[in-house]
C-alpha cells in the first residue's frame, strides 16, 4: 500500500484548533487560506503604540511559497494538528523523496522542493521523523545538526594554518560543503543542515 503525498488538501477534513498569534513558534502548522503552511519563522514584535505584533514567515505545503504572515499577538490563528513518525528514508528521485514505514511497509513521497536544502544531507537507509496529518506526509521534521564522513577533500599545504581559512570538501552524500584546513578524508563533520555550515569535526 503507497501513501503518497496529496498535492492538493482541498476538500480534507483538519482537526484545527485556535491558537494565540501570541504563542506561535517556528515548526508550527497553520491552516491559511485554505491549505496547510509551515512557521518558518516567528518574531514578537512591539511597536511601542498599538498592539504588539507577532511577524511570521511561513511555507505552502503545496507550492513550497514562503510569504510574510503578521498578526496582532490578541487574534487567534488556525494550527493543524500533527504527528511525527519514524520512517526510513529510501532514495530520491527527480522530484521526490521516497520513505517507507518499516513496521506496516506503507511508502510516502514528498516533494524534494517542500524539504528544501535538508535533502542535500539525507542519507539514504537512514530513519527521518516525518510530519503526517490525515495519514499524509507533509514534510520532514528538521534535524539541528547532522554527521557525514568526508569522501573528497584537498590536503592542506604543509604549514598552512591560516586562522579561519576554509576549503570545499564532498560529503557523503555528494554535496560539497566548505570545511576548515585541518578537515581529511575519512573524518566526520557535523553539519547544520539549514544552512549548510561546519560546525565541527566529531569523534567516532
Amino acid at each position: 500500500m503507497t501513501g503518497g503525498w496529496i498535492p492538493a488538501f482541498a476538500g480534507m477534513t483538519y482537526k484545527n484548533m485556535k491558537t494565540s498569534a501570541g504563542s506561535l513558534k517556528k515548526g508550527d502548522f497553520l491552516f491559511y487560506q485554505g491549505e496547510i503552511w509551515q512557521i518558518q519563522k516567528a518574531d514578537f514584535y512591539s511597536p511601542g503604540k498599538g498592539s504588539a505584533l507577532m511577524k511570521t514567515k511561513i511555507k505552502n505545503l503545496i507550492t513550497g511559497k514562503n510569504i510574510d504572515y503578521t498578526l496582532k499577538t490578541a487574534e487567534t490563528a488556525e494550527t493543524i494538528d500533527v504527528e511525527s513518525i519514524e520512517l526510513q528514508y529510501l532514495y530520491k528521485d527527480a522530484e521526490n523523496l521516497h520513505f517507507m514505514d518499516e513496521r506496516t511497509y506503507q511508502q510516502y513521497t514528498i516533494p524534494a522542493s517542500i524539504v528544501g536544502r535538508a535533502t542535500d544531507f539525507m542519507l539514504e537507509g537512514n530513519k527521518y521523523f516525518v510530519y503526517i496529518h490525515d495519514e499524509k506526509p507533509l514534510t520532514v521534521r528538521p534535524q539541528m545538526s547532522v554527521r557525514l564522513k568526508v569522501t573528497e577533500t584537498e590536503d592542506a599545504a604543509k604549514g598552512d594554518t591560516v586562522t579561519g581559512a576554509k576549503k570545499p570538501a564532498k560529503v557523503e552524500t555528494g554535496v560539497i560543503i566548505q570545511v576548515p584546513l585541518f578537515v581529511k578524508v575519512g573524518d566526520t563533520v557535523a553539519i547544520n543542515p539549514e544552512t549548510g555550515e561546519y560546525t565541527e569535526r566529531v569523534k567516532v
